[in-house]
């Protein structure tokens, strides 16, 4: 089954390309900038702890900040795993689970020249665990406390020392603290310090969004200018603590263009250098106008997350096989997405070490998807119907709205009525977080948010586990398994790498077999890039480091 391509979108693009002359601003020939189209609607927030999932933590974390810990982004052909960050190592204590030691870099400073230390941490920490700090701020809370929940506590044991404590014994922390970016305490209260407000509050509020437009992390980029929903403009860090990822660019500037036609438009008329996520039909005229494309298989998935609250037409597992059993992956593949994304049957594919042995097999076979329809007493003259929220763009979610519509033909063919509810990314980000029983999600039943597969905690944790459900983290659907607790717990509580890299093969082989998702897609991360710009390394990862690239004149 096979969409038909829009025909009017390569004429689109060109009348585009054409009208966008002025409309994004030129720079002078004496210094290098890189001018970056994003999929956001708008600049991810720039205080220290991003919205806009991990698109966010691409383009404002990990540029201007950095956290205890890493990602290395230095290979296209490895894995990326977790490093040493402002933190040079760290051990969990022998004899109590719940506590870990950090050993922080020294002689790093924030760009307002203060230091970081082990003062400047607890900060930190305290700013989206502890409600009677002055720097509390809930709005960073949803987007932080959710992708670390065990963490409970962070003490000084001398400057370059911390102490951090969990909920419980939990072997995932280190990686989860990348989430954790550090802005500067001693900005913060020069802000807070010239305040005015009804109280602490209300001045601490005034603070942090002061702070949003004049930022100071330690990340390899600084914060030169701010433009809500137009542009952020960063320049390199040339004093930054890693000498290796001191930027070669000057400056790079951030543009929000969330439709994949303008972004296209915006490369081939010279506006940008940069663009995520290009519009597939303008593959073949980019190539042949000499940009460079890269791609690369990323820890990621494309899917549907049922609801799994009383009455929701998912609780039928019949249902949740037949969906996954109609949907033509490779046709999707080959067709609308121009080769631009790798088949899906669950999390991970086989070789992953967390890939384990499912027995349910996630492929197309549509007549068994009919048949397991007709059990559930659904067939071509009653339809099952669904709903499900999702975006027109946004951090990783490819091209949500034609890949959406392919799925809503494919799934007719299996007796399903799917209804799509189309709302902005960043509101749909956040009804994720709300769940499938608040009214945001607005009578869906599945709600379409990709999700990151890098670590436990992203990949099956926050999904699987009943005590993840709204308000904690990101059980959207509120599953309530046994099976997945136990295993999860066995997991966390496993600090030797085989043993909890076996408890999580199992704990994936347990939710392909119960068809927890609608898995479709992994993302490859598609970029066009001018020729111009050089030194580009696209790992296996969500992230990208800015700081190798290059640029000639």
């Amino acid at each position: 089954m096979l969409i038909k391509k829009n025909k009017t979108r390569a004429a689109l693009i060109a009348l585009l390309a054409l009208g966008s002359a002025a409309a994004w601003p030129r720079v002078a020939s004496a210094e290098t900038v890189l001018r970056v189209g994003m999929t956001a609607a708008d600049i991810p927030r720039t205080l220290g702890q991003p919205d806009q999932g991990f698109e966010g933590n691409r383009f404002t974390g990990l540029t201007m900040y950095d956290a205890l810990t890493g990602w290395d982004l230095s290979s296209a052909d490895k894995a990326s795993v977790v490093i040493p960050g402002l933190a040079t190592e760290w051990k969990v204590d022998d004899a109590d689970k719940t506590k870990w030691t950090f050993k922080l870099r020294p002689g790093v400073t924030f760009h307002d020249g203060s230091p970081f230390n082990a003062d400047a941490v607890v900060w930190n920490v305290e700013k989206v665990l502890k409600q009677d700090a002055p720097q509390f701020d809930a709005s960073q809370v949803g987007v932080t406390a959710s992708r670390m929940p065990t963490l409970a506590s962070a003490r000084k044991i001398d400057d370059m020392t911390v102490e951090l404590t969990t909920k419980e014994p939990d072997s995932f922390l280190p990686i989860n603290l990348t989430n954790l970016f550090m802005a500067s305490p001693a900005k913060w209260q020069h802000f807070y310090d010239k305040a005015e407000g009804a109280d602490a509050k209300a001045k601490s509020q005034s603070a942090w969004t002061a702070f949003a437009k004049d930022a100071a992390g330690t990340g390899p980029w600084k914060m030169a200018a701010f433009t809500p929903r137009e542009r952020l403009e960063l320049v390199k860090n040339a004093s930054y603590w890693d000498k290796a990822r001191v930027p070669k660019v000057d400056k790079m500037v951030l543009l929000p263009m969330p439709e994949a036609n303008a972004r296209t438009a915006a490369l081939l008329s010279g506006q940008v250098d940069w663009v995520e996520a290009p519009a597939p039909d303008a593959l073949p005229e980019l190539k042949q106008r000499g940009f460079k494309l890269y791609a690369n298989e990323q820890p990621h998935v494309w899917p549907w997350q049922f609801s799994r609250v009383e009455g929701s037409p998912w609780n039928d597992i019949r249902v949740r096989k037949a969906a996954n059993l109609c949907v033509d992956r490779e046709g999707l593949k080959d067709g609308l997405l121009a080769g631009l994304m790798v088949p899906a049957t669950g999390t991970f594919e086989p070789g992953h070490p967390w890939r384990g042995k499912p027995t349910f097999e996630i492929k197309y076979d549509k007549a068994a998807a009919q048949k397991l329809m007709q059990e559930a007493g659904f067939g071509p003259n009653k339809k099952l119907t669904v709903k499900t929220q999702t975006s027109a763009s946004g951090s990783g979610q490819m091209q949500p709205l034609p890949m959406n519509e392919y799925l809503q033909q494919a799934l007719a063919e299996c007796y399903f009525d799917v209804q799509l509810d189309v709302i902005e990314w960043n509101t749909l980000f956040t009804n994720w977080r709300r769940g499938a029983k608040d009214a945001s999600a607005n009578g869906a039943n599945a709600t379409n948010v990709t999700y990151a597969a890098m670590d436990p905690f992203f990949a099956l944790v926050r999904f699987l586990q009943s005590g993840m459900a709204p308000p904690v983290s990101n059980n959207w659907g509120f599953i309530n398994n046994p099976k997945f607790d136990d295993l999860v717990k066995k997991a966390r509580q496993t600090f030797d790498p085989a043993a909890r890299d076996a408890a999580l093969a199992e704990l994936h082989a347990a939710s392909v077999d119960d068809a927890a998702f609608l898995y479709i897609a992994h993302d490859v991360g598609p970029r066009a890039i001018s020729p111009k710009v050089t030194g580009v390394v696209q790992p296996k990862s969500w992230f990208i480091d800015f700081s190798l690239v290059s640029m000639t004149p």
